[in-house]
């Protein structure tokens, strides 16, 4: 598609009469995102039939590649008045701006040109002969990443584990601003999270032993959601989200070949949401495994949030991390389900192999039980 911006196709003279265009001066536009050489068919077609094509830029990345396709191209830096100049007698002049973006000085030069009425004006065209695709500024972080990650003392001698603590910073930072409504914080924190995949994937970039990219990355994201989607991307057939999930749940279930309920369960993930989920797996896997409750349970959300703000300022208070103590009873927990699973089994505790039929059961209730919770974690 081709913008065209004409600033005027004739001028007065003093008596009056108009004067017919002299000419064509065309502005070719291009991103420095999309690969030199890669340029719209019109813009390969203006190209070829100028009469002169100018450059003031002589490392132009595209240049290259217009000689090889045999358009002459001039490395020169014209001002406004000498590109109106040259398309005096009706010749076409395609100026390509420097690979950095616009050329302010000529294109102000020629918008005074054009408003002084006493220049008689070529047909004046922007052309863009490439344009950012969806996305397109995904690479401008990675490069930037990548100057900051070899250059900035600091960021050079990052490590995943000294970023860990960051990522699970910016997405509390993400829930807070999703919870409030504010869509500005949402568009910044979302740019937070961005980070700290990338700053990942450049530090990744450099392992002596295992080393990935952030192509790497996004790759296999492409290929899990096109392997879990068969009803976008293949030939099955879903048309309700109960059956979306349902397939999404069985290709996890080849894909991951988990052996246990409790995989898949971040150790690390906060105390409290450890806790709950580790409980829904033992319930839906039917592993006998209740939790007492030292306390009347609540059917009400506040009086429940009440009760656990207490809990947690009463073990502050005598010394206690809430915090850790919950994740340690999760843990302990958590081996509780697996030790139950193994005697299911007839295996010993610490054996992970499944021996019957029995695991396999467990497992699929443990993804349909998960499939309720997962929704957001794809």
């Amino acid at each position: 598609m081709k913008h065209v911006e004409t600033a005027a196709t004739s001028a007065a003279t003093p008596d009056g009469d108009t004067t017919p265009a002299p000419g064509r001066l065309v502005l070719l536009t291009t991103s420095h995102r999309v690969a030199p050489g890669q340029l719209s068919w019109p813009a390969w077609q203006v190209l070829h039939d100028a009469d002169r094509v100018v450059c003031p830029d002589p490392e132009h990345p595209h240049l290259p590649y217009l000689r090889e396709a045999g358009v002459a191209v001039e490395t020169a830096d014209p001002g406004g008045q000498e590109l109106v100049d040259a398309t005096a007698g009706g010749r076409t002049v395609v100026y390509l701006p420097p690979s950095g973006g616009a050329a302010p000085a000529v294109t102000d030069e020629l918008a005074r040109l054009g408003g002084s009425g006493r220049v008689a004006m070529p047909d004046l065209e922007l052309l863009p002969g490439s344009y950012d695709l969806p996305g397109a500024r995904l690479l401008d972080l990675v490069q930037v990443m990548d100057r900051i990650r070899a250059e900035c003392p600091w960021s050079s001698l990052r490590t995943h584990e000294e970023l860990a603590k960051y990522g699970i910073e910016e997405m509390y930072e993400l829930v807070e601003a999703i919870e409030e409504g504010d869509r500005e914080a949402i568009r910044e924190e979302l740019g937070d999270v961005l980070l700290q995949v990338v700053f990942h994937a450049a530090i990744a970039e450099g392992h002596p032993e295992e080393p990935f990219g952030i192509d790497d990355v996004a790759a296999g994201l492409v290929a899990k959601l096109v392997h879990r989607h068969p009803h976008i991307y293949g030939d099955e057939v879903a048309e309700t989200p109960e059956q979306v999930q349902e397939n999404w749940l069985r290709l996890k279930g080849v894909e991951k070949a988990r052996e246990s309920v409790t995989d898949g369960v971040p150790p690390a993930s906060p105390a409290l949401a450890l806790a709950a989920k580790l409980a829904s797996r033992a319930r839906g896997a039917g592993l006998p495994l209740p939790v007492t409750p030292p306390a009347p349970l609540y059917d009400d959300e506040a009086h429940l949030g009440d009760h656990l703000l207490a809990e947690a300022a009463a073990a502050q208070a005598a010394g206690i991390d809430p915090e850790a103590a919950l994740r340690h009873a999760a843990r302990r927990y958590r081996a509780a389900i697996r030790a139950a699973e193994a005697e299911r089994r007839g295996a010993p505790a610490g054996d992970p192999t499944p021996t019957d039929h029995s695991s396999a059961a467990e497992g699929q209730a443990a993804q349909e039980q998960e499939g309720q919770e997962e929704q957001g974690e794809r």
